[in-house]
């Protein structure tokens, strides 16, 4: 396999970095502490073509592959895991299902807005009662003439109350048993569309999560993607390439540490020297590098084998989101043992990334959820 990055993406690396360290990481820990949402930096990402990064020129996109995709996240997050999760969720779940399951009306319509930055994207599958079990869904759409109408509730909407597209799974019939769920696209504007309540996380607080309540919300037919019945299939695929980001974004989150606590430790002196000379920082320093850099690479193979639309791209987007988010909370957490005391403070970086990354264990399909993927895969061969 060949591990060199092309001139592109290189490109597309050290621009994304230049923006991230002089734009996003400088207000990192005021927006934070605010809970404000990072519209200027989002702005400029726009600029830059990096919210409609996966779609392709004919819609408005900058057209990146998967590959260019995941350096771009990394280097997001390695200044902002809020920003980084911004991005992330409207490229991969929200316009990326459209790309690959909407109609051309469809694609005009909705991917041109979402590739200038005009809109942002939301993706709706989790309730109250339904989280890992995503099967367990309650919100329902009846059809009503040529239209639907939906009824329920979605959690943990990432971009919930500032995205004006969102990717809707409802319940749209039962089957022998078996529920029928359909993917519908909603603008933000439908008479009946609220945000129910907002939440105040641990983590990535700059970023908007909110609980959405559905109330008689009217939908044309025109705006059902991918069929009636096929929900699951388009919520699946669409988490496949979203698992391949929440692994970028990890990447990003757990080198930040890294790089902060490396510079602190030639900086620390105990015992008379700098604490970088002792082996005890020196080992727990090799081990971090060397499981960002495993994470890295898994991630990027899953990336490049989206490219390559290779049939087990499912299981290895798992593979590199279980590992990367692993490890990212290892990391960060050693970064904060390197800091001692100081770690624990809001005066040093270690302590936000630490929280940033603990969600990443948990959104976009927990561990425990990705290994149950894995194992399914590995097992039907």
């Amino acid at each position: 396999m060949n591990l060199e990055l092309t001139e592109e993406q290189e490109m597309v690396r050290n621009s994304v970095r230049e923006f991230a360290e002089n734009e996003i990481a400088p207000l990192a820990r005021e927006y934070d502490e605010e809970e404000k949402f990072p519209r200027k930096q989002l702005e400029g990402l726009a600029e830059l073509g990096l919210l409609g990064m996966i779609i392709p020129e004919e819609y408005g996109g900058t057209g990146f592959d998967s590959v260019s995709y995941s350096i771009a996240l990394e280097e997001i997050a390695r200044a902002d895991a809020s920003v980084a999760v911004i991005v992330g969720v409207t490229n991969s779940v929200c316009c990326y299902p459209i790309l690959s399951f909407g109609t051309e009306d469809q694609k005009q319509q909705f991917l041109v807005p979402l590739a200038k930055g005009d809109e942002l994207g939301a993706f709706c599958l989790s309730e109250p009662h339904a989280g890992s079990d995503a099967t367990n869904l309650k919100t329902s759409a009846v059809k009503d003439g040529a239209d639907y109408i939906i009824n329920g509730t979605k959690s943990w909407v990432t971009n919930g109350g500032e995205a004006q597209t969102h990717i809707v799974m409802a319940v749209t019939g039962d089957s022998g048993g078996k529920k029928e769920v359909t993917a519908f696209i909603v603008e933000e504007d439908r008479d009946g569309l609220s945000v129910s309540s907002v939440e105040h996380k641990l983590g990535q607080r700059a970023s908007k999560t909110t609980e959405l309540s559905f109330e008689d919300v009217r939908i044309p037919e025109e705006n059902v993607l991918g069929g009636i019945g096929n929900g699951m299939k388009v919520a699946f695929n669409s988490l496949d390439n979203g698992r391949i980001g929440i692994g970028s974004l990890a990447v990003g989150i757990a080198q930040a540490a890294f790089d902060e606590a490396k510079e602190y430790s030639k900086d620390r002196v105990a015992f008379g020297r700098p604490i970088a000379e002792h082996q005890a920082i020196q080992f727990k320093l090799a081990d971090m590098a060397t499981e960002i850099e495993a994470a890295r690479l898994l991630t990027l193979q899953a990336a490049s084998m989206k490219d390559s639309d290779h049939k087990k791209t499912g299981v290895y987007a798992s593979m590199a989101k279980l590992y990367a988010s692993e490890m990212a909370n290892t990391v960060c957490a050693d970064a904060i043992q390197i800091h001692g005391g100081n770690g624990y403070s809001r005066h040093y970086n270690v302590e936000k990334y630490y929280r940033d990354a603990r969600i990443t264990t948990i959104y976009e399909g927990t561990s425990e959820i990705q290994k149950i993927v894995i194992a399914r895969g590995i097992l039907k061969n």
